[in-house]
């Protein structure tokens, strides 16, 4: 995965910060940059479209999301007359008042009270976490599999213009990101935005003056908060990218670490790491100690605000203006104020970033799709393996032609070699001939019927194919040579191995037929891997084949084998092979010779090196060193 997405990854973190001590934030993630959507209303819209189908769900978390809430705040004022009760008591019996006495039992009863309504409040954020987790998860439920379906219904072009890392980043970190949004952000701001209002009402019922003093001291922190976050800010986006600097560094080293050693690139390696860790550590140290400072800064400024209160309420309690109790809920409905509204500041920030998450998994979704499948489509019946190209045009970009008016006419069971230098349009061409990019004009026919009038899934079923890049999966090697053909039995799996000379090494092997290979299938060498999927190739028995020399990073008698096995595998079939090493492909029944998307000369491996063109050329430098064909 690309750095971009990894980094992008990590990006709703900040999500699940929970608030610090005395209401405030700590100082992690605050002041680091927002990733911002293009279209913020347009794309928040189109998220609350995902949401419908669950309004009811939506409308029972805010009604219990309410009563959580609105439970939790009553009970500092509740928990005030049992302070203020118990401090009558002893006054009287300071006073020496005859028959004074604590009132132990309605102090009893406020207690029970007050447990009563922490359960049905905690049974109620229960219910809340519940009913949202189910709508969360439904949502992006809908929303991954529609992303899935969608790059099932993309184009290759899409996938080549494109980083694995960067469509893996959106399929997955960017739907993830949603995800705890709705769960927890979502719920989180409804629960702050009661609590603020629920928490004002109650200490305006107290006191309009102590409450006036409360939401005075208040913007003050903010103020402080938001420069000092704005400040650390420009920090946090120094140490970013000193730390993806420093992350391609080492990963360059490790990668080429031999060829460093070789070259005696040791000591300038070292230096430039010092360097790139000597600015992540300056633009570390500096986004950490500013940002550090907001925590107590924030319970400062909050701590004046609650001298002011204590002071204010003890003159409303002499002057009998209020109840001493009334005092203890005040002070605790101030805390409470502060930690929504630093809550509700964090999670606008997270909703940016989800909102930004959310518009790049809406490009996939509207990306143009392939062209639609045929209305009434064709079937071959019993496969020749015909080829006819007919005025082919085709090109990347539409004003850009790589192959311009491309006529080829294959007959089956022929063996093409496909030759010219690296960038000749050699693969371009059987990317067409598998339909994964559209022609611009012209038309591919096999056994006379139109590609274009066939199903993808039809058409693709009469390639096998053995590239240069093998592709195994982690799994057994059984299960690896059974991909080629569905519900093939262990007798016709064995046989195809057979068949591609991979039985005997795959019988050496510790767990046979039943060896696992890794993820990487790096527990196998490069030949056997190229065996294995010739055998693959083998079991699915196509009528075209397609091969892309894949003999280069073996040795001489491994190569032998693979040569031995795909000259099997060609046998009575039509096969496009593309050549590196001409020497491999004298026996073609027909050369294509390619140089800038153009077939410029075609012909027998004699008749072209006789007409001492392009090809002779090309084969000629091959013993020469002269030119490089790829």
């Amino acid at each position: 995965m690309s750095k971009d997405s990894m980094n992008h990854g990590s990006g709703h973190g900040a999500g699940a910060q929970r608030p610090g001590p005395g209401g405030g934030f700590g100082p992690r993630g605050m002041g680091m940059p927002v990733q911002k959507a293009k279209d913020f209303k347009g794309t928040l819209k189109r998220l609350v479209i995902y949401l419908k189908p669950f309004k009811l769900q939506l409308l029972l978390v805010l009604i219990t999301a309410i009563f959580s809430t609105v439970f939790s705040i009553v009970s500092p004022k509740i928990m005030g007359k049992a302070t203020t009760k118990l401090f009558e008591g002893l006054m009287m019996m300071f006073k020496g008042v005859p028959g004074a006495k604590i009132d132990f039992t309605y102090i009893g009863h406020i207690i029970i009270l007050l447990i009563g309504l922490y359960i049905l409040s905690a049974i109620f954020a229960y219910l809340q976490g519940y009913l949202m987790a189910g709508v969360a998860q439904k949502t992006v439920y809908n929303l991954r599999t529609e992303v899935e379906e969608k790059l099932n219904r993309l184009p290759l072009k899409y996938f080549d213009s494109r980083t694995h890392g960067e469509i893996l980043s959106r399929a997955v970190n960017d739907v993830d990101n949603i995800s705890t949004t709705l769960q927890q952000s979502l719920t989180q701001l409804i629960t702050s935005v009661v609590t603020i209002i629920g928490v004002i009402v109650m200490m305006l019922s107290i006191s309009p003056l102590m409450t006036l003093i409360v939401v005075v001291t208040l913007p003050l922190s903010f103020i402080a908060t938001a420069s000092i976050a704005k400040k650390s800010q420009q920090y946090f986006k120094g140490q970013q990218k000193s730390l993806g600097q420093l992350n391609g560094h080492v990963e360059e080293m490790y990668t080429g670490h031999k060829v460093i050693k070789v070259f005696g690139h040791e000591k300038k390696s070292i230096e430039q790491f010092e360097e790139i860790n000597e600015k992540l550590y300056q633009s570390g140290w500096k986004a950490q100690f500013v940002s550090g400072m907001i925590l107590p800064l924030m319970s400062f400024i909050n701590n004046i605000g609650y001298v002011l209160v204590s002071v204010a309420g003890g003159i409303l309690v002499t002057k009998k203006a209020i109840e001493i109790g009334d005092i203890q809920a005040f002070i605790q409905y101030a805390r409470q104020f502060s930690q929504p509204i630093a809550q509700t500041a964090q999670i606008a920030n997270v909703i940016q970033s989800t909102i930004a998450s959310a518009e790049r998994v809406f490009e996939i979704l509207d990306e143009t799709e392939e062209v639609p499948e045929a209305v009434e489509p064709k079937e071959i019946q019993t496969p020749q393996g015909n080829v006819s190209f007919e005025h082919v045009s085709f090109g990347y970009k539409d004003n850009e032609l790589l192959i311009e008016d491309m006529n080829i006419d294959v007959k089956s069971g022929q063996k093409v070699a496909i030759v010219g230098p690296t960038g000749a349009g050699k693969t371009t061409l059987i990317n067409l001939l598998m339909r994964f990019y559209e022609l611009n004009s012209g038309r591919i026919l096999i056994d006379g019927i139109d590609t274009r009038d066939l199903k993808r899934e039809k058409l693709r079923s009469l390639f096998g194919m053995v590239l240069q890049d093998t592709w195994l999966f982690n799994s057994t090697i059984r299960d690896n040579i059974a991909y080629g053909r569905e519900g093939a039995t262990e007798m016709e799996v064995v046989a195809a191995a057979k068949a591609a000379n991979a039985d005997h090494f795959i019988r050496t092997l510790p767990d046979g037929y039943d060896t696992i290979l890794n993820e990487e299938a790096s527990n196998i060498s490069q030949g056997q891997k190229q065996l294995l999927t010739i055998a693959r190739a083998i079991l699915a028995d196509p009528s075209i084949l397609i091969l892309d020399e894949a003999t280069s990073s073996v040795d001489t008698r491994t190569e032998v084998q693979i040569q031995k096995a795909m000259d099997y595998l060609m046998k009575g079939r039509t096969s496009f092979v593309i050549a590196h090493r001409l020497s491999t492909i004298r026996d073609a029944d027909l050369i294509l010779v390619m140089n800038n998307g153009t077939v410029i000369e075609k012909g027998t491996h004699t008749e072209l090196l006789e007409q001492g063109g392009f090809y002779a050329d090309l084969y000629n430098s091959q013993f020469t060193g002269q030119k490089n064909v790829g």
